[in-house]
């Protein structure tokens, strides 16, 4: 009986996943009826902030825009990732007051900006800023607006290659796991076939759907290299001794699972999403992936091997969530938000606080918030 609630509490949670992106949409200002502004590569210099209650004010009108999520990055104050139909944006607040745009934009982008800068002029008059400083009112040469300009962002890279993602590192509970696929032109063009896309536009449903085609038609060319939580956290604090962070973290997921590949399926050529330096991978690989050709690029997921890799991570990290939630007798949600809270003190109440290590991703402020209402 128990299960079967939990099971029904886990769609639940899907449909107002999807309620809440359909809201955030709209709140994005996607199919409104309003001049599009093309897609396009965010090129920008970054706005230093030196005001702290500025600093709190966007912060606080970027949140109502509703990011898809937000990580914890070493000397940042908050990373938030916007993402609606093929845009993809970052926006960090550095704690040397840098405020930096990263990804690739169009009126989404420009709902941003007109946030941020807005406030910035409330506050600066004599330096006053354009948004059309920041942002191409026409589409750049060779490109369109659209799926069309993804295509020619960057050149192709030849068959056959690996592409490599992950899922989980922004969710407090649940794994974190790293994918890689190889594919070959053949099996490229069956994956396009079946409607692979990057699993940050599918349902999760569909996203494991997709997963076992995958499977099948990579026939055994794939990889998922899973970091549960306790082994997680054990890498986090070594790394963090070296003095190394969470993209040193992601780099040694993504070489191993290049690693893997590579034993049985050699190629020339891998890619992936960008979230650090590429000498964090290419550092990070044994003999045989040293002689790679590394290219990590934003929105890498457009590339039909790395999209395929982001379902098989999306689908591995999802099967983990629901058994844990079965193992706990708790639904654990996605995230990193203030709902994580409570299942977490449920969590401690009937385990002890020792068992936090072997569910949750620690390094999260999240544990702090946790911590203290233990002492209330």
């Amino acid at each position: 009986m128990r299960e079967d609630i939990i099971s029904i509490l886990l769609i639940l949670q899907n449909f107002i996943e999807i309620s809440e992106g359909l809201d955030r949409r709209c709140r994005n200002g996607e199919n409104l009826d309003k001049s599009r502004i093309p897609i396009q590569e965010i090129k920008v210099k970054p706005i230093f902030l030196k005001d702290p209650e500025l600093k709190r004010q966007i912060r606080e009108k970027l949140k109502e825009l509703k990011p898809t999520n937000s990580r914890e990055e070493q000397y940042c104050d908050y990373s938030y990732r916007f993402e609606v139909g093929e845009e993809r944006i970052t926006v960090k607040q550095y704690t040397n007051g840098k405020l930096q745009f990263q990804g690739v934009g169009g009126n989404l982008y420009r709902n941003i900006l007109d946030a941020v800068i807005t406030l910035y002029n409330s506050r600066h008059s004599d330096t006053k800023r354009s948004v059309d400083d920041y942002i191409k009112s026409e589409p750049e040469e060779g490109l369109t607006s659209g799926k069309e300009s993804f295509g020619k962002l960057h050149e192709e890279i030849p068959f056959p290659h690996i592409g490599t993602d992950e899922s989980g590192k922004g969710d407090y509970f649940g794994p974190m796991v790293v994918a890689g696929v190889w594919l070959d032109e053949s099996a490229a063009a069956r994956l396009e076939a079946t409607g692979v896309k990057d699993s940050k536009l599918l349902s999760d449903n569909r996203c494991q759907d997709l997963a076992a085609e995958i499977r099948i038609v990579c026939n055994g060319k794939s990889v998922e290299v899973e970091l549960p939580p306790e082994r997680y956290n054990e890498l986090y604090d070594q790394f963090k001794k070296e003095g190394k962070n969470l993209n040193h973290l992601l780099a040694w997921g993504h070489a191993r699972a290049i690693e893997s590949l590579l034993e049985k399926n050699p190629c020339s050529y891998a890619v992936a999403d960008q979230f650090g330096n590429e000498r964090f991978i290419l550092s990070k690989l044994m003999e045989k992936g040293k002689k790679l050709q590394l290219i990590q690029t934003p929105r890498a997921e457009r590339y039909t091997a790395v999209a395929a890799a982001s379902i098989l991570a999306r689908d591995r990290f999802l099967s983990r969530m629901e058994e844990l939630s079965h193992e706990y007798g708790i639904l654990l949600p996605k995230g990193a938000s203030d709902r994580v809270i409570q299942p977490a003190l449920d969590i401690i109440k009937n385990r002890g606080i020792d068992e936090l290590k072997r569910v949750a991703k620690l390094h999260h402020k999240t544990t702090q918030k946790i911590l203290k209402k233990t002492h209330t």
